[in-house]
C-alpha cells in the first residue's frame, strides 16, 4: 500500500505563539522530549531549551517565517482571566485574544506552505452554567442569560458571566470566520488544567486545603471540569494524529465532579480531614481582595470531552481522586 501523503511526518515542526506561560512551557517540553522541533513565539525573552522568537501578537514581522512549512501551530495567547473585570482589564482580555488570532490569519494568508493544523486556545466557560446535564461539543448549550442558584434564590446569571461568554464567542468567531483551505482548525475548549507547579490553579487550591480552608465553595453543587496536565498534552498529540477531528474540541476529563466532592478529594489527597467552607457571600469578599472574580469558582462547568472519547482517546487520569493523588505525589517529590 502506498504511503498516505497527508500523514504528518515522524518529526514535527511545531510553533507555539504565546507559549511562554505554564501550559506553553509544559507543551514545548513535552513535544521536544519526543523529538519534535519546537519554536515558541513570545513577547518577552526567556531562557528555554527550545528556540524563541519575538512577536507582539499584532503586527507581521520576522516571526511569520517560523510558520512557513510548519506542521502544527498551537496558539495560546491571552491575558489570564484571574483578574477583576475592570474596563481596562476587559479591553486587555479581549485584545490579547482577538488581536493575535487575527494576526495569525494574516500571516498564514501570506505563506506558500501554511501549517497543516492550527489549534487555537478557547475555554469550556463558553457553555452555560450547568448542574442538570453534561455539555459536549454537539449537544452542549452555549451560555448567556441563564438562571443560576444563589444564596438569595434563583436569579439571572451575573452580567460579568455573560461578558465572559461574549468574549469567548467572539474569540472563536475570529478564529473560524476566515477560511484557511489548507489548514485544519481546532478550537481548544479547555477546562482547568492541573499541574504540580507553583502558580498553577492546583497550587492555589492546594494551599487552601493545607491551611484548613479547603472546604466547600459556594453551595458546593456547581460542577468542576478539570484535566491532568499529562492528559492535556497527550490529547493535543492525539488531535494532531487524528486528521478527521476539527472544529471545537472539549479538553476536560470525562468525569466532572461537584465542588463539594472535588474539594473533599483534594483534602484527602493532602491528608487534611477538614476544611472551612466558603459560602458565596464570603467568597465574593475574598475574591474582591484577591483582585479576581467569583465566577472562576461559582460557575458550574459540567463539560465532557465527547469528540475525544468518540475517537478513542484513552485518559490516563479519567477520575479526580486518582488525579489529585498523583499531583500531590509529584508536588511532594519536587519539594524534597
Amino acid at each position: 500500500m502506498a504511503a498516505n501523503p497527508h500523514k504528518f511526518p515522524r518529526q514535527l515542526r511545531i510553533v507555539i505563539p504565546g507559549g511562554s506561560g505554564q501550559v506553553g512551557r509544559m507543551l514545548a517540553g513535552y513535544f521536544q522530549e519526543r523529538g519534535h522541533h519546537v519554536t515558541v513565539l513570545t513577547r518577552g525573552p526567556y531562557t528555554a531549551s527550545w528556540p524563541t522568537v519575538h512577536w507582539d501578537g499584532a503586527h507581521l514581522g520576522p516571526w511569520v517565517e517560523t510558520l512557513e512549512d510548519a506542521d502544527v501551530v498551537i496558539h495560546l495567547s491571552g491575558r489570564s482571566v484571574n483578574c477583576r473585570q475592570t474596563a481596562r482589564n476587559r479591553r486587555d482580555l479581549y485584545d490579547s485574544r482577538i488581536g493575535p488570532t487575527q494576526a495569525l490569519h494574516q500571516a498564514i494568508a501570506t505563506l506558500a506552505n501554511p501549517p497543516r493544523l492550527w489549534m487555537n486556545a478557547s475555554t469550556a466557560t463558553i457553555y452555560r452554567h450547568s448542574i442538570d446535564r453534561d455539555m459536549d461539543e454537539v449537544t452542549g448549550e452555549i451560555g448567556g442569560n441563564e438562571w443560576v442558584e444563589s444564596w438569595l434564590g434563583c436569579r439571572r446569571a451575573p452580567e460579568k458571566w455573560n461578558w465572559t461568554i461574549h468574549l469567548v464567542r467572539n474569540w472563536e468567531r475570529a478564529f473560524f470566520s476566515t477560511p484557511t483551505p489548507h489548514t485544519r482548525k481546532i478550537a481548544l475548549r479547555t477546562s482547568l488544567v492541573f499541574s504540580p507547579t507553583p502558580g498553577n490553579v492546583f497550587a492555589v487550591l492546594s494551599r487552601l486545603a493545607r491551611v484548613g480552608l479547603g472546604g466547600t465553595q459556594g453551595n458546593g453543587r456547581q460542577y468542576v471540569s478539570w484535566m491532568h496536565e499529562a492528559d492535556y498534552a497527550r490529547a493535543l498529540e492525539f488531535l494532531i494524529d487524528h486528521e478527521e477531528i476539527e472544529g471545537p474540541v472539549n479538553l476536560a476529563a470525562p468525569h466532572p465532579v461537584p465542588n463539594r466532592e472535588f474539594m473533599a478529594d483534594l483534602r484527602e489527597a493532602w491528608e487534611m480531614p477538614n476544611g472551612l467552607p466558603a459560602p458565596a457571600p464570603l467568597l465574593a469578599i475574598g475574591m474582591f481582595f484577591l483582585r479576581t472574580e467569583p465566577e472562576l469558582v461559582l460557575k458550574s462547568r459540567r463539560v465532557v470531552p465527547g469528540k475525544l472519547l468518540n475517537a478513542g482517546f484513552d485518559f490516563q487520569f479519567p477520575d479526580w481522586p486518582e488525579a489529585a493523588a498523583d499531583l500531590v505525589r509529584q508536588w511532594r517529590q519536587a519539594a524534597r
